[in-house]
């Protein structure tokens, strides 16, 4: 599967990566951690992600976080902060409990991921072609950085890939 990498915003680097290891963005994590100008973070859990960012804002850096669909929802209370706060939090989220998932547990939180988003207040679009990413990409970016707003790019399973069990 071609992943396509985390486009640049206004010619300059996202300074900052954090995130839980996950396959879905085994690529984008794989090339923060090869360049010198990203700072790669790996996250206990997701919410603690949304207070790195915006630490990170305060301190003159910019960030994004990765996360899966399922770490969604242990950041509903958490994105407060950005409703409070008003810092730019861009996120990049892999789907499951979308097409062709294998494991049932990951449907219910799969299912409401937009949804729980977008009550939180957070801008929401969703690739599952891979031309559609670096313009979604974009244009979150730019709307994060640029009016200190949530937002959000969803990858769908189809575009990710589809989850096998494997003994």
């Amino acid at each position: 599967m071609n992943h396509t990498p985390v486009p640049h915003v206004n010619n300059l680097p996202s300074e900052l990566i954090g995130g839980k290891p996950d396959a879905g963005h085994s690529t984008a994590i794989r090339l923060a951690e090869e360049d010198t100008e990203i700072n790669s973070v790996v996250l206990t859990t997701e919410e603690e992600g949304i207070g790195y960012l915006a630490g990170a804002w305060l301190g003159g850096e910019r960030g994004a976080l990765l996360m899966q669909s399922s770490g969604v929802g242990n950041c509903i209370n958490t994105l407060a902060l950005q409703v409070c706060a008003r810092f730019p939090l861009l996120t990049v989220i892999t789907m499951r409990g979308d097409w062709a998932e294998f494991n049932a547990w990951q449907n219910p939180m799969g299912q409401v991921t937009e949804k729980a988003l977008n009550l939180m207040g957070v801008l929401t679009w969703r690739a599952d072609e891979p031309k559609e990413v670096a313009p979604l990409l974009h244009g979150a970016a730019t709307m994060a950085f640029n009016g200190d707003s949530a937002c959000a790019l969803l990858l769908g399973q189809r575009l990710i890939g589809e989850k096998k069990w494997v003994k």
